[in-house]
């Protein structure tokens, strides 16, 4: 019996480099950028619940955004990040705080819900 794998779904994230990063980052609304590797185990444990976020909260004005710190070393250092996954959290292009580490999708969804209104 032959299985088939189902096709990877396609998640609403924004990807960010150093010639981009400024002006994406700016947008209204909330961003938590994810600084990550494809080399680092966690930040591969961490990319599904990343795309769920930016599925279940794009309508509440959340992005998701990825940075390799591999390929965008200047934001990487701009930003001071030893360790990967950090995420960070913007709100209308202003850094609020930052989590390091693998992080559950109840813990970003406690974290959101407090920077985002709920919705009427």
């Amino acid at each position: 019996m032959f299985f088939r794998r189902k096709p990877a779904m396609e998640f609403p994230v924004v990807h960010a480099y150093d010639d981009d990063f400024d002006e994406l980052v700016k947008e209204a609304g909330v961003t938590v950028v994810d600084f990550w590797a494809p080399w680092c185990q966690p930040c591969k444990m961490m990319e599904p619940i990343l795309g769920e976020i930016a599925l279940e909260w794009s309508e509440r004005g959340v992005r998701v955004m990825k940075v390799n710190v591999d390929e965008a070393t200047g934001v990487a250092a701009d930003f001071g990040i030893r360790s990967i996954p950090t995420l960070v959290f913007f709100r209308n292009g202003q850094p609020l705080f930052e989590m390091v580490g693998l992080v559950s999708k109840p813990v970003l969804e406690r974290e959101l819900g407090e920077l985002v209104p709920a919705p009427a």
